[in-house]
């Protein structure tokens, strides 16, 4: 008999233990966070070394360098070898630095102060549906990375979204025709990455990043570094009021950082300044369908924590777009979970 008393089902001890693996995401991303700052896979670049080698190199706790090492082999980030010692797995060789589609400084960026502190106030921004940055950090984001304290936070943002750009800037590349353009122009486009792949396959084209004065700087250097000065110049300036006339205006991963209005803003800008025969290439997540596992919705909620920016699905994109006097012509997948969408005068 059970007396009125609920006994457990084995199909809600399922539940509970999914719900507890799911509570463990915070552990994973930090397991993530010091394995990059602690240097771990640099680390074990050569080859697969004890936790007391590397914490030796590092300066870390052996034991605790060892218990972290030994939670990252459970997660598939690093190899156990035996006889304590340990190698890196596909996923652990992303978090080496400064190699191609490294993801060292996006793990740093989403595990540090700069994202992590406003999540900890994540339900007063369902409650009040606005980022809490403010709140946590004293300040908007992208105006806590303007500040000169925060230099290298802001540093480590703008390689870590180099980084991620990198993902999926060859399929965007390949996917847009610049067949009768002259003019293109990066807005938002941090160190210009899409912008300059686009000149050096078309050496008839002529590019701007239009981005705050640190990033337009950065571009600049980074033409010159591809040698694609001639035709290329970084400019500082705030797409809020004004963006250059232009045939062919890219914003990746752009529109997601700002709310509706803020976004219809940047796209009338771009709208009363494009050329005749003009149009606009975003590239961005897009929400599937509902109950369906995606990163986008997941990403949404990012958005919500950090920046008051937000993911669309294609329905609140082309209301977007028709707030703003443009239509949607194309939309095609670039990689990377990621979708290019070609938009015209409307």
């Amino acid at each position: 008999m059970t007396h009125g008393v609920d006994e457990p089902q084995n199909d809600s001890i399922a539940d509970a233990a999914e719900l507890i693996d799911l509570t463990a995401g915070v552990i994973k991303i930090q397991v993530l966070h010091a394995l990059a700052a602690l240097h771990v896979a640099d680390h074990l670049d050569g080859g697969p070394r004890t936790a007391a080698q590397v914490a030796a190199d590092e300066g870390s706790h052996p034991r605790a360098t060892y218990r972290l090492m030994r939670a990252a082999a459970g997660l598939g980030v690093l190899n156990y070898e035996g006889d304590g010692r340990f190698g890196l797995t596909g996923r652990g060789r992303l978090l080496r630095t400064g190699v191609p589609g490294s993801m060292r400084s996006f793990v740093l960026v989403q595990a540090g102060r700069s994202h992590w502190q406003p999540w900890g106030l994540f339900p007063d921004a369902v409650r009040q549906g606005v980022s809490q940055s403010r709140a946590a950090l004293g300040a908007d984001t992208f105006e806590y990375f303007s500040k000169p304290e925060n230099a290298g936070e802001a540093a480590l943002f703008a390689e870590a979204m180099a980084d991620l750009s990198g993902l999926v800037t060859q399929g965007a590349v390949a996917a847009v025709d610049t067949t009768g353009v002259s003019t293109v122009v990066d807005v938002g486009g941090a160190d210009g990455q899409f912008v300059l792949a686009l000149l050096a396959g078309d050496p008839a084209l002529r590019g701007q990043v239009l981005d705050l004065p640190h990033a337009a700087e950065r571009a600049g250097k980074e033409a010159a570094r591809r040698g694609l000065s001639d035709r290329f110049s970084g400019v500082a300036g705030d797409f809020f009021t004004e963006v250059p006339a232009a045939d062919l205006y890219l914003l990746k991963t752009v529109l997601h950082d700002w709310d509706d209005e803020q976004c219809a803003n940047i796209l009338r800008n771009c709208r009363a300044a494009v050329h005749d025969g003009g149009r606009a290439v975003i590239v961005e997540t897009i929400v599937g369908e509902i109950g369906k596992p995606d990163f986008a919705t997941l990403s949404d909620m990012g958005m919500l924590a950090v920046t008051n920016g937000m993911e669309r699905d294609l329905d609140e994109f082309d209301a977007l777009f028709a707030s703003s006097g443009w239509r949607r012509d194309k939309t095609y997948p670039v990689g990377g979970g990621y979708f290019g969408i070609e938009i015209i005068p409307g």
